[in-house]
């Protein structure tokens, strides 16, 4: 090969790597704007990542925030339920405890209904009793000298005069009035007389009063002249 050939050769392996090394610092320049390019989306992605994982942070407090209040409700509702059945059962029973107290109140009206014809039918028949007394009374005035007078408790006194000769002006005298059992009850006699009792049954047993009042009147008679 000749000089010139030599410089030739020369020249061209210059311009190779000249050229060579012109494309290797633009490939590294490339590289490196790359890396850059590359570091710069990094950090952005991250950035961003980093936002919604903040988001998510967020909606799953937010989420469990809403599951505690809903919680927190359904215990509220549950309670205000139990509350409920409780009143609803205390209102049964008292609506029972009145249905008792008005049957109870019932029966006492128609009880009470009961006693007040028992008593009217009785103080009608004592009236009745009564008035048939006060007829004979009238008429033993006349003919035995006998005087019925109203005195305390209902009783009535039976005073009998003309039984002492001596003193037709002395007053022989008991009492009577009708007891819980609507029978004749006797007593204060004056002066006493020991067959009073024996009177007592005797018109319990026949209702025959004007007997009674008879042998009364002969009693205290007998009383006298003995």
């Amino acid at each position: 090969m000749t000089d010139d050939e030599l410089a030739q050769f020369d020249k061209s392996i210059n311009e190779f790597w000249s050229k060579f090394k012109g494309t290797v610092s633009d490939t590294s320049s490339q590289m490196v704007g790359l890396r850059e390019t590359y570091k710069d989306s990094i950090k952005a992605c991250a950035e961003k990542l980093s936002v919604k994982l903040k988001e998510e942070e967020r909606m799953v407090e937010m989420f469990l925030e809403y599951q505690n209040q809903i919680c927190k409700q359904n215990n509220l509702i549950q309670e205000k339920k139990e509350n409920l059945l409780r009143l609803v059962a205390e209102v049964k029973d008292k609506k029972q405890e009145l249905d008792v107290l008005t049957a109870n109140i019932q029966d006492l009206k128609e009880e009470y209904a009961r006693k007040k014809e028992t008593i009217s039918a009785a103080n009608k028949a004592n009236e009745e009793r009564l008035k048939r007394l006060q007829k004979s009374a009238d008429l033993y005035k006349d003919r035995l000298g006998l005087e019925i007078r109203k005195i305390y408790g209902d009783k009535l006194q039976f005073i009998f005069t003309n039984i002492d000769p001596k003193h037709p002006e002395n007053p022989f005298m008991f009492s009577l009035h009708l007891n819980e059992a609507k029978e004749y009850e006797v007593s204060d006699s004056s002066p006493h007389l020991e067959c009073l009792a024996q009177f007592q049954e005797n018109v319990r047993k026949t209702n025959n009063f004007s007997a009674f009042l008879a042998n009364v009147r002969k009693a205290f008679m007998a009383m006298v002249y003995n």
